[in-house]
């Protein structure tokens, strides 16, 4: 089992920093999409590891999922560094070259940041609560009378809500009046799913547990979809490989304790309803200290609207450097229609290593 942890982290991981450096003005929309790929493992491994277990056991069952999971290989292979294959840009005004820093491995600098620490400390509540439901919702239906297949169906429910409502999210966090407050989108859509979670332990009959799984799904794909987003906003490109990276270390600490003690609350009441009430009042309290904390200690940071981008996001002493020589290049723009285009090639080089965007656009 340590050596699945290891794969998917090595798989995970990469994957986000990566999309972080491909995707700029429509990354959100982006990290819905890409997060949509969860839910529909989810909707379709619960029927899928059912009938694989039934026909070739669960060794079998272990040799046709792990073939399944060595196509990432192949997804893998299609990403490729920006940066490997272009030298550093053209300073502005000047005609040397301008090395970039060498990038450190794991940069404990954003441990600094108290947007990334009021972060962390709220996603780590969350994660206590967040995959109680999941973990629980199989055991508490066949509890209430309900059979194996119909229970296991609820799994499915979930993850097909989940799958649109991830994509549909992204598109909503990435208009250009909610983007900037990404931040309190993700507090709701945690306080959402935590007062579903509440709600959820008053299921007494199938038919209540498929409208939670309704419910459920939309706020779980929600939390997905914006998870990973507000960090990036939060830490910016250059830092974000190192806060990943943190953050999933804390979030596998909670993990470790969140479904273990729903158990444990299980084994002391016998009744569900206590485990579901517990889940929902750490997501609930994850979502006010992040609103809380977004208030009072990052909505106060400095703030400058891109010249060529036209969005607002906090910068950093690095952002405000950048954001400085960005406006400058745009003051220095030619403004009559006939423009150099020794000019526009390097503006476009400029935007490219600044962005990491290889769109059709810029690209040349």
């Amino acid at each position: 089992m340590s050596k699945i942890g290891l794969g998917l982290a090595l798989n995970f991981q990469p994957s986000l920093i990566m999309l972080n450096r491909y995707f700029s003005k429509r990354r959100p929309l982006a990290n819905g999409l890409a997060a949509a790929g969860s839910p529909v493992a989810l909707c379709c491994l619960s029927p899928l590891g059912q009938a694989l277990q039934h026909h070739y056991g669960w060794r079998g069952s272990f040799l046709i999922l792990g073939g399944l999971l060595l196509n990432c290989c192949v997804c893998g292979a299609l990403m490729r560094p920006l940066e490997a294959s272009r030298g550093p840009a053209t300073a502005a005004g000047s005609g040397g070259k301008r090395k970039r820093p060498p990038a450190k491995l794991l940069d404990l600098s954003v441990l600094k940041n108290r947007g990334f620490l009021v972060y962390t400390l709220g996603v780590s509540v969350m994660v206590l609560g967040l995959f109680i439901p999941p973990v629980f919702l199989v055991s508490f239906a066949k509890s209430l009378g309900n059979e194996d297949t119909p229970s296991a169906l609820l799994l499915s429910i979930l993850g097909l809500i989940d799958i649109f409502a991830r994509p549909t999210c992204g598109v909503i966090a990435g208009l250009k009046w909610v983007r900037p407050r990404s931040v309190y989108l993700f507090s709701f859509a945690m306080a959402f799913n935590g007062t579903t979670d509440l709600l959820g332990s008053l299921c007494r009959d199938y038919s209540t547990l498929v409208v939670f799984c309704v419910f459920f799904g939309i706020s779980y794909g929600m939390v997905g979809a914006l998870q990973f987003e507000v960090l990036m906003a939060l830490v910016g490109t250059d830092k974000f490989s190192s806060a990943i990276g943190l953050v999933l270390l804390v979030e596998a600490i909670a993990v470790l304790v969140g479904p273990p003690s729903g158990g444990l609350l299980l084994d002391r009441t016998g009744n569900y309803m206590y485990v579901f009430l517990l889940a929902g009042c750490e997501v609930v309290l994850s979502a006010l200290l992040l609103a809380v904390g977004n208030f009072l200690f990052i909505s106060g940071r400095p703030r400058e609207l891109s010249a060529v981008t036209g969005e607002t996001e906090p910068l950093t002493e690095r952002g405000k450097e950048e954001a400085r020589r960005e406006r400058l290049l745009w003051e220095r723009r030619p403004l009559s229609i006939h423009v150099d285009s020794t000019e526009v090639e390097r503006f476009l080089r400029e935007d490219w290593w600044r962005n990491g965007d290889c769109s059709s656009e810029t690209c040349l």
